[in-house]
């Protein structure tokens, strides 16, 4: 059995600091190489406080919905499919008393990655690689509640449809996509990408999921109608991270090795943008407002602000050695 353990009831948790600070909205930076996360004031671009983990290292985050806790996967010190540590837990974080508050501990090595809130039942699924599955957590007990099969090795990131009917996982090494029944707990089907790929995204209205061919400069566009690849956009190179803006007009393209980031138009699946980006861009997240977005880029230790009106970049911010996974933290 696994065993779980945390530091203190959730719902206990009471912020020290001033309510102003707790009303105010946040970005999460996993910062990989100080094994912490930065709590950052996105408007005056300004590390609030860099939180220690405790273990070696979290990769990514997400926070509640309300905006007051976030979760984080302490995943390793390795890369995807290569060799290192193996993550076995998974920390909260107070975000206004700026603290450690809860742990859950997976009873083995898991490699934790991705976190994301299930948009109807509230729960917390995490990609838990070396058991591949994603496992269901309760949020306000840190309890495991249940898992899905991937079917596949090194399933690294998740993606939910809005209805919360299915889940897409990004298989790195198999370079395949398995498509999740969620509400029954299974895998519906396999569908072959590339010998290898990366990342994972889906469109507001649960109709396209894009992941991006690490052995060719393209992206593959998956119909969630027929689960099949149903079209490939060429870009200008290997592309990483992909997030389609809210209004699912435009999807968001990082390319690393180019320090670009593509702009593909969703409805003529073509880039009509390329923009320029500090070195190494590998994250790219939108805000709720859908009025700018935030590039992560971990060889720069930078997160750089993107307005999606003028297409330009309007804020750097320095925020710690090899600073990776990005998440928003709503006001409240």
């Amino acid at each position: 059995m696994r065993s779980i353990r945390h530091a203190l009831p959730l719902l206990l948790v009471c912020s020290t600091l001033p309510a102003a600070f707790a009303q105010q909205p946040r970005l999460l930076v996993a910062q990989k190489g100080e094994q912490s996360l930065a709590i950052v004031d996105p408007a005056s671009g300004t590390i609030l406080a860099s939180v220690p983990e405790g273990g070696t290292t979290g990769h990514e985050v997400i926070a509640s919905p309300d905006g007051r806790l976030a979760y984080v996967p302490i995943y390793g010190n390795s890369g995807v499919g290569k060799p290192g540590t193996d993550g076995s837990n998974l920390i909260v974080i107070d975000i206004a008393s700026q603290k450690v508050v809860g742990n859950l501990d997976f009873g083995h090595g898991v490699r934790p990655h991705m976190p994301i809130f299930g948009p109807k039942d509230g729960l917390l699924y995490v990609t838990t690689e070396l058991d591949r599955s994603i496992t269901l957590i309760d949020p306000k007990t840190l309890k495991i509640v249940g898992a899905i099969p991937t079917g596949q090795p090194e399933s690294h990131m998740l993606a939910l449809s809005h209805d919360g009917q299915r889940g897409y996982t990004a298989n790195v090494g198999p370079g395949t996509v398995s498509v999740l029944d969620i509400p029954a707990r299974k895998v519906l089907t396999i569908i072959p990408i590339s010998g290898n790929t990366q990342r994972i995204s889906i469109t507001p209205d649960d109709r396209w999921v894009f992941t991006a061919d690490q052995t060719q400069p393209r992206l593959a566009v998956i119909d969630t109608r027929t689960n099949q690849v149903a079209h490939w956009i060429p870009i200008e190179g290997f592309g990483y991270g992909t997030a389609p803006t809210l209004d699912g007009k435009f999807l968001l393209v990082t390319i690393p090795e180019k320090n670009k980031l593509a702009v593909v138009d969703i409805a003529t699946m073509k880039v009509v943008r390329s923009i320029d980006t500090p070195a190494d861009p590998e994250e790219v997240l939108v805000e709720p407002n859908n009025k700018s977005a935030w590039i992560s880029s971990p060889a720069s230790h930078t997160e750089s602000e993107l307005d999606l009106v003028t297409w330009q970049i309007t804020k750097k911010i320095q925020t710690g050695k090899n600073s990776d996974g990005i998440a928003w933290a709503a006001g409240h």
